[in-house]
């Protein structure tokens, strides 16, 4: 079985979201980097699938040549070979341009399953891995909890709302979009990076360019940080009846 697993490069969690000066992106020149929380997943599942039914996991990142960062630290893991589509545009692309960047170097493979995570945790849109499968013209299904391969096709768990799942029969290949959680990840191995080191990375051209956008980004601002304190005179009672007022009417917090 032919894996390939999508993979970004985001800035960490912790590091302090700023503005540029064209306010269309971050200033992401002295930022640190990691693997989208997601996607870390999708590959987790990858290898796994990998480790029970044979075959190989390919890795494939658009974006600039950072990204490769994230394509050693998937190889360290345990995936056979990467791909990288080559474009400094493509960090801050949106999900139509990524797709179109993605299906590029994933086309050739004629893959038997295309794994994404859900959504990344920058743009957030959810949609990259959508795109993706009607480019490729695969069947897909999204936010998945469990994958089981079964003959010429797979059983897939998917999460709903409300605590409620739904399990489907899809033929082969497919693509699928993967829920955060629904394993354990592994980490690399000193012997894991090392191998690595030896492992082929094929840098592929972007023929999608930002011209390509069907949405552009015109003002970004970080969340302003408020605090405001109230003091509720009057007798407990009072106090309680205002309070419940307050939330349910001034910070729309408590249902009516």
């Amino acid at each position: 079985m032919k894996i390939v697993v999508c993979i970004k490069q985001v800035v960490t969690r912790d590091w302090q979201v700023r503005p540029d000066e064209a306010r269309t992106w971050i200033r992401d020149g002295d930022a640190e980097f990691e693997m989208n929380e997601p996607d870390a997943y999708a590959l987790e599942a990858a290898l796994r699938l990998r480790e029970a039914h044979g075959g190989e996991v390919i890795v494939v990142s658009a974006g600039p040549s950072r990204v490769t960062q994230v394509l050693r630290e998937a190889l360290a893991r345990g995936a056979d070979r990467a791909l990288h589509v080559e474009g400094e545009a493509l960090a801050r692309a949106g999900a139509l341009v990524v797709a179109a960047a993605l299906g590029t170097a994933i086309g050739p493979e004629s893959p038997d399953l295309v794994l994404t995570g859900l959504q990344s945790d920058d743009m957030g849109f959810g949609q990259t891995g959508v795109i993706l499968a009607e480019r490729l013209g695969l069947a897909h299904a999204t936010i998945i909890m469990d994958v089981q391969v079964q003959g010429s096709g797979v059983r897939v768990k998917r999460e709903l709302e409300g605590g409620w799942f739904q399990w489907l029969e899809m033929p082969l290949p497919a693509l699928l979009t993967i829920q955060s959680g629904i394993n354990q990840l592994r980490y690399a191995t000193l012997k894991g990076i090392m191998a690595a080191k030896k492992k082929e990375i094929r840098a592929v051209a972007a023929t999608a360019t930002a011209a390509d956008a069907a949405q552009q980004l015109v003002d970004l601002r970080a969340p302003e940080k408020q605090k405001q304190t109230r003091m509720i005179a009057g007798t407990p009672a009072e106090a309680a009846r205002e309070l419940v007022r307050a939330l349910r009417e001034d910070a729309r917090v408590v249902a009516s």
